[in-house]
């Protein structure tokens, strides 16, 4: 095999399941804001997406690791490749995809959108930081920023020519947000000067665009301590005149790139802004409510970051399963003759339970990522106000999952595609030991998973008095209720079962939630996280099933058959093997067990 990535990295068959057999998006059609769009339209977008990654993004996969970005002269250079792919990827109109056709955006759902995007995600993660950082902060522009931001940077980054970042964490701050010191001063003509450094930025400088759109949080002189006195601003690259252009640069400086075990194809940087008390900036919406408008990308990252965990465990399971298709070696335990031929080691019984235990996480997260895109189309779009405030709830209930779980076992099935290989995995003639490295970095990206465990934890489970909660609940009961073909009567049964223990054990602790012992109760939370997120991928899996079973149900499944099985079988054995690690984390979660905190620091 070629030591380039040249092999599949995505199911298409997988991901038009989810979108028209498991979600309905073709539905979506019906609603004013998608009128113009039907089915055959968005399949024509995922044919383009689909051949798009394979032709621009995968072709320099490779290469985006071996030769990442280096700093020269303060100039950052990258491989021109990169330039180029995102240059198609913007001519066949994804940067505006989601985006009104009044912006000349092609006015797509988000569910079609986001699973656009996976394909580039699969083919090159590295280079689809870009366009991602470019989208989301584009969207925070939208909603809040004046009508002279929007014309003078969104316009442009709809259309390419300015790419964004996000500029949140500094060197002595990291995730305490409410230690940044970056500072800004008001001007006598309402812009803002802007002093500070920001670490860890994506996409931070390159020369691939026209000018670069930072957003960065940083505090208006006399604003309040903490988090509550952080305001948001545009800091470009360089700045823009009335014409639009971009003019002279700004005071932003790279002081140096940080150097990663993976994404090495996206730049990551240090910043300085204002070295030279030049560093000019514009306030977007109030003062004082950067994080509010910041997590507005935020929670689209955090889709995003899930998503593209996933797409790196897909890519790593489907290489690890053509391996395993045609690498022979060894006879099955009943043949003791040696004269015989060694078969594929996917006959071994121990390769197809690695295979197998890769396709429940990646599918699984596959069906999860995709249901929160479309949970967002509902909140935007729904013609029914309470079913957009549902949807609102529950997104906001399982964003935590939405990240952390596929960030945790598509790394997981990562580990899994290396072990299938053996040790041809963990050399660099094969790509899924880049798969695991490049996949690495998601359990720390937009919020680490301990962040997203303590906020799930500490926030999500509690707000609102146990609405979201009781809302998660009620979905699951919908969809065991739907499970009515008698092969899915026992993975029905044991869903309510399980999901009725979990909240049991959530309900006996949140009373615990107090001032004073709040430490003891967040003590567990990555515990109580991974308990929920096997249970949200276990309801995944049934969804699926029903609409698998269905197909089969009415006998048309045709070249769909092997497919379509296939999901049972995956079905079955997350539920029989998978689920059953709930009987570990329960205990633990029920019982507020504290050893860690009672253990002494000086004994670690």
């Amino acid at each position: 095999m070629a030591s380039e990535n040249t092999g599949k990295t995505l199911s298409r068959q997988d991901i038009d399941f989810n979108l028209f057999e498991v979600l309905d998006v073709g539905a979506l059609s019906q609603r004013s804001l998608y009128a113009e769009h039907d089915r055959e339209i968005f399949g024509a977008v995922l044919d383009t997406a689909e051949s798009l990654a394979g032709s621009h993004f995968q072709s320099f996969y490779r290469k985006s690791d071996t030769e990442e970005p280096v700093l020269n002269n303060g100039r950052v250079e990258t491989p021109p490749e990169l330039a180029a792919a995102l240059a198609a990827f913007t001519e066949a109109g994804f940067m505006a995809a989601h985006a009104p056709q009044e912006e000349g955006g092609q006015q797509l759902p988000v569910s079609v959108v986001q699973a656009a995007y996976s394909f580039f995600q699969a083919a090159n993660i590295g280079a689809s930081i870009y366009y991602f950082l470019t989208v989301s902060a584009g969207n925070v522009i939208r909603a809040f920023g004046n009508a002279e931001q929007k014309a003078r940077f969104l316009e442009p980054m709809l259309e390419g020519r300015f790419l964004g970042t996000m500029c949140l964490s500094e060197p002595q701050a990291g995730s305490g947000l409410a230690d940044i010191r970056s500072r800004a001063t008001a001007q006598p003509d309402g812009s803002y000067r802007l002093k500070g450094n920001k670490m860890w930025i994506s996409a931070g400088d390159h020369e691939i665009s026209e000018n670069i759109v930072h957003l960065v949080l940083a505090r208006i002189e006399g604003a309040p301590a903490g988090v509550k006195g952080i305001s948001l601003f545009i800091v470009p690259k360089h700045l823009v005149g009335p014409d639009g252009k971009p003019g002279a640069r700004n005071d932003v400086r790279v002081m140096g790139l940080n150097h990663k075990m993976g994404y090495r194809g996206a730049v990551n940087s240090l910043l300085s802004f204002g070295e030279a008390d030049d560093c000019t900036a514009y306030l977007i919406g109030e003062p004082h409510r950067g994080l509010d408008y910041m997590f507005v990308m935020m929670n689209e990252a955090r889709i995003s970051v899930g998503l593209g965990a996933t797409m790196l465990g897909y890519a790593g399971y489907l290489h690890s399963l053509e391996y395993a298709k045609q690498r022979v070696q060894g006879r099955l335990p009943d043949n003791k003759d040696p004269a015989s031929p060694p078969v594929p080691i996917i006959q071994h019984g121990d390769v197809r339970r690695m295979l197998l235990l890769q396709k429940c996480y990646v599918e699984g997260a596959l069906a999860l990522g995709l249901y929160a895109a479309y949970l967002v189309d509902e909140e935007r779009t729904s013609p029914d106000a309470g079913i957009q405030a549902e949807a609102s709830l529950l997104l906001e209930m399982l964003t935590p999952i939405v990240k952390s779980w596929p960030s945790e076992y598509c790394l997981e099935a990562n580990k899994l595609a290396i072990q299938v290989l053996g040790g041809y995995g963990y050399t660099r003639d094969f790509p899924v030991e880049q798969y695991y490295r490049d996949n690495r970095l998601n359990l720390i990206h937009e919020g680490t998973n301990g962040i997203q465990a303590i906020d799930f934890v500490g926030r999500k489970i509690r707000m609102r008095e146990g609405a979201g909660l009781a809302l998660l609940a009620e979905r699951m009961e919908q969809d065991i209720n739907n499970a009515k073909a008698p092969a899915l009567a026992e993975f029905a049964a044991q869903l309510r079962k399980d999901r009725d223990r979990v909240i049991a054990a959530t309900k006996s602790i949140v009373g615990d939630a107090k001032p004073g012992q709040m430490g003891r109760y967040l003590a567990n939370a990555s515990s109580c996280l991974d308990m929920y997120g096997h249970l949200v991928i276990a309801w995944m899996w049934l969804r699926q099933a029903t609409a698998a079973q269905r197909r089969l149900d009415i006998g048309n499944a045709g070249a769909a058959e092997a497919f379509l099985q296939g999901k049972l079988a995956a079905c079955r054995f997350f539920f029989r093997h998978e689920l059953k690690r709930l009987d570990h984390w329960l205990p633990i979660v029920a019982a507020q067990d504290a050893t860690v905190l009672e253990t002494n620091p000086d004994w670690l």
